[in-house]
């Protein structure tokens, strides 16, 4: 969160719009950093995700107002913001190309857009790990449709705006325990029934031998931001 907020480049009195704002972490990590003269509007299309947003900074910042909205169809007037932020959310909207047009709408001309989202190769080691006692078929696929990741966002983008840059954060995973590995994938497991429970008991075994063996597991983490400018 501290190297996404490194990326904003905002001027010290903007009126900002985060969309799919979660539980306001990109804040909460960076609340010293905050410019007094930013205008800030909270948002997400969960109502409990905007309560909890509100809880967590409480009145930790000024200027912030808190919304539920669904970013395909934003309830302000054209060129109401400078900036605006979709931190890992776009590839889960139904209709991005909507989402695109109602951003690029209520931005002010010059304003920016910044937009996190993962590559291809985020976490491919633990899909083909999985892969291998899965019920089969494409585990990327159901977790993450690949409609908006790093490697298609340009294009995405094209339509709307006149610059994108992509800043890529170069990081990766090295699991030296069992326990918390298993446990994320039985996360994903009950969400998206990808790995059967009579599966479960191999796939912790094999998790457990590998460690043993090598040492650790390195997964790879391939996530960055997208600046779009109006």
């Amino acid at each position: 969160m501290q190297w996404v907020f490194d990326q904003l480049r905002f001027s010290s009195s903007s009126r900002i719009l985060d969309l799919g704002c979660g539980s306001a972490h990109l804040w909460l990590e960076n609340l010293r950093r905050v410019p007094a003269g930013w205008d800030i509007t909270l948002s997400d299309l969960s109502p409990g995700m905007v309560r909890e947003a509100r809880e967590n900074l409480e009145d930790s910042l000024g200027n912030i107002e808190y919304l539920v909205i669904d970013v395909q169809s934003i309830p302000f007037e054209a060129g109401s913001f400078e900036g605006v932020i979709a931190n890992h959310m776009l590839y889960h909207v139904p209709n991005i190309e909507k989402a695109l047009e109602e951003i690029r709408r209520v931005l002010k001309p010059g304003g920016r857009f910044y937009s996190t989202t993962v590559g291809k190769s985020h976490l491919v080691e633990l899909y083909d790990l999985v892969g291998q006692f899965a019920q089969g078929g494409d585990i990327w696929g159901e977790i993450l449709p690949e409609k908006f990741l790093l490697d298609n966002g340009k294009a995405v983008f094209s339509n709307h705006y006149m610059e994108v840059i992509l800043s890529r954060y170069v990081d990766r995973l090295i699991i030296t325990e069992a326990e918390p590995l298993v446990r994320y994938v039985q996360s994903m497991m009950i969400e998206n029934s990808v790995l059967p429970p009579d599966k479960l008991n191999e796939f912790v075994e094999f998790v457990t031998r590998e460690i043993s063996t090598k040492g650790s597991i390195t997964i790879t983490k391939d996530s960055g931001i997208f600046e779009a400018v109006l």
